[in-house]
C-alpha cells in the first residue's frame, strides 16, 4: 500500500522532471536505473531513499525541501492547491505533436519576451 508522502514526493519528482524537460529515461540514466524505476517513484509505489532523493536534488538543482512543499498533515496531503502554471506545463508536456508543441512554445516566448531553453 502506498503512503501519501511517497505519492506526494513522486508527484513533485514528475513535476520538476517535466518542468526541466527531462524524460524518465534521462533521469534513470543519470541515476543508473531503469526508466520503470522512475515511473514507480513518480506514482509512489516505490519509496525514494534519502540518498536517492539527494541525488535528485543534485540533478534538478533544487533543495530537498522542494519535494515536500505543499505537503500537509493527514488527509489534507492530497488537497494541496494546484498551481495554474504547473497545470499549463503538464498540459504542454502532454501534447504529442512536436510541431504543435513548438508553435505553442514560440507563441509563449513571443508574448512573454522570455526564451525557453530547448533540449535536443
Amino acid at each position: 500500500m502506498t503512503h501519501p508522502v511517497d505519492v506526494h514526493v513522486g508527484r513533485k519528482l514528475k513535476e520538476i522532471r517535466t518542468i526541466r524537460r527531462y524524460s524518465q529515461t534521462d533521469v534513470a540514466q543519470r541515476l543508473g536505473l531503469s526508466f520503470q524505476q522512475i515511473q514507480k517513484y513518480e506514482i509512489g509505489s516505490n519509496r525514494i531513499a534519502a540518498s536517492r532523493l539527494f541525488e535528485l536534488t543534485q540533478i534538478f538543482d533544487v533543495s530537498p525541501s522542494y519535494f515536500f512543499e505543499g505537503l500537509s498533515d493527514g488527509d489534507n496531503a492530497n488537497k494541496a492547491p494546484r498551481d495554474p502554471a504547473l497545470e499549463i506545463i503538464n498540459a504542454l508536456a502532454a501534447i504529442k505533436d512536436d510541431t504543435v508543441k513548438s508553435r505553442i512554445v514560440t507563441f509563449i516566448e513571443d508574448i512573454s519576451g522570455v526564451t525557453v531553453a530547448r533540449q535536443g
